[in-house]
């Protein structure tokens, strides 16, 4: 596996290029671990495995923390843009009022998610009650996430994404992330529910 290019993200407001370095170079490491963790998967002995202790296990046990890391890393970059880039389509802030009452009710939410965790808040459509959530991760990659749930939006509140730019003031680096929201990317995996809808 390969980490994916951002450098098109560099020089461009609202992240600094120190900071968005920093970050890819963490995400990089994901995509390094989750490497080195597939290759020993494939010579550890499995019939050493158990659930005390056993190097197939802990290699199976942390695969998915690698191999979300790199994934949310992914979804993070990849709606990222400059600010003011794009903007969210009526069809996108109806689908998000539907779950929340009013765009706004879903912005407030969504930082107030972000502003209660370390890790990750999310906006994941529930295929149960078909509507939006944002849902938290904290601490670790593979725990706390609905199941079967698609992300629509990563937002890392981890503080390797924003102290070396904006300290401890947390509340302007979620500012400078929905302000710099790739909403045609964010509208593309949204549309792709439907097809869900309609056939479920």
């Amino acid at each position: 596996l390969k980490p994916k290019h951002y450098e098109h993200l560099l020089g461009g407001a609202p992240f600094s290029k120190p900071q968005l370095s920093a970050h890819f170079k963490l995400y990089e490491g994901y995509v390094k671990k989750l490497n080195a963790i597939l290759e020993k998967l494939g010579k550890a002995d499995r019939a050493g495995a158990n659930y005390s202790f056993g190097e197939y296990s802990e290699l199976k046990r942390r695969e998915p923390v690698a191999y979300n890391g790199m994934g949310r890393h992914e979804l993070y970059f990849d709606a990222l843009g400059r600010v003011g880039r794009t903007r969210p389509d009526d069809a996108v802030k109806d689908r998000i009022a539907e779950s929340y009452g009013s765009w706004n009710g879903w912005i407030k939410d969504m930082k107030a998610a972000a502003s209660s965790c370390h890790g990750w808040a999310l906006l994941v459509f529930d295929p149960v009650e078909k509507k939006l959530k944002t849902n938290m991760v904290q601490s670790e990659h593979h725990v706390g996430l609905f199941a079967n749930t698609p992300i629509l939006i990563a937002l890392d509140v981890w503080e390797h994404a924003y102290t070396i730019q904006f300290g401890i003031n947390k509340a302007d680096y979620l500012k400078a992330f929905f302000d710099s929201l790739d909403w045609e990317v964010v509208q593309q995996r949204i549309a792709a529910l439907r097809v869900g809808d309609s056939s479920s």
